[in-house]
């Protein structure tokens, strides 16, 4: 074999190798329900290896032998955070002509909010104008308080989708956010919380009914992932399972029950949920 041969059939298998070790820090995180119980998992392909508890808290859970076939559970919202907060006006394309803020603009959710994939958005009585907000979500592994935008990686478990839901009307009508942002459902999270992405370069990506209405990169944020955590840890402790939404790309319209808005980011998978109307009372 001449020598150019053996350097090109070495440069494959080296990059053979780090495809391979790449593919290996990816990790994919569920929990769910099955034959009524809760669990959490880790997910290889179609198939759930269950872990001896939640991989949010430590120490880190051991699998326990036990699997189970995707098709044959429930997925949940992989996060029961005690804290979920949120980032707005965070994309150039979504305030338009405005000038960016000095520093992130936060708002909260509450943990009721939380939904899993495949549950309904609840369009609440009154509710008018219902909008969705297509996101990547962050997911933090460990305690964290003053974090310096150096050290964030080292906090942050992984990553997974979300969707924002905005009641408008009640957004520039109330004192707070509170209504408009932290309704029952309004928080749909999942399908699976991953570890080891670039979540400085994802694609997040929003269809309504099928039509894509949003698609942008999370390198467009204009304050990146460092910055929200160092910026959010300054006033506040961030606890394991605690979920950060970093912002909505472009815009957004109204959505009516029947609607099935998804949310895909690059590397998790698609978050669908169904909107529907509250029961009448």
């Amino acid at each position: 074999m001449s020598q150019i041969r053996l350097a090109a059939t070495t440069l494959l298998v080296l990059v053979a190798a780090v495809t391979v070790a790449d593919a290996q820090q990816i990790t994919k995180y569920v929990r769910y329900s099955s034959g009524g119980r809760t669990a959490y998992g880790m997910l290889d392909g179609e198939t759930i290896r269950e872990l001896s508890g939640n991989f949010l808290n430590p120490p880190a859970p051991t699998p326990t032998g036990r699997t189970a076939r995707l098709a044959d559970v429930t997925l949940l919202a992989p996060a029961e955070p005690s804290k979920v907060i949120a980032v707005g006006l965070n994309y150039r394309s979504h305030i338009g002509t405005q000038q960016p803020a000095a520093y992130p603009g936060l708002f909260a959710k509450m943990p009721t909010s939380i939904v899993g994939p495949g549950a309904d958005i609840v369009i609440p009585p009154g509710a008018k104008n219902v909008h969705y907000e297509g996101e990547l979500v962050l997911v933090i592994g460990k305690r964290a308080k003053n974090v310096r935008p150096e050290d964030v990686p080292q906090y942050i478990f992984g990553v997974t989708a979300g969707n924002d839901v905005s009641e408008r009307d009640w957004q520039r009508a109330d004192l707070q956010w509170f209504r408009a942002k932290a309704a029952d459902t309004f928080g749909p999270l999942g399908p699976v919380v991953v570890k080891g992405l670039n979540y400085n370069n994802l694609l997040v990506q929003t269809r309504l009914n099928g039509e894509v209405v949003q698609s942008e990169r999370s390198s467009d944020l204009i304050f990146n992932v460092a910055t929200i955590i160092a910026h959010i840890t300054e006033v506040m402790t961030l606890e394991p399972g605690d979920v950060i939404y970093t912002g909505t790309p472009q815009t957004t319209r109204a959505m009516k029950p029947g609607d099935v808005v998804e949310i895909e980011v690059e590397g998790v998978g698609v978050l669908r949920n169904k909107v529907v109307a509250a029961p009448q009372r």
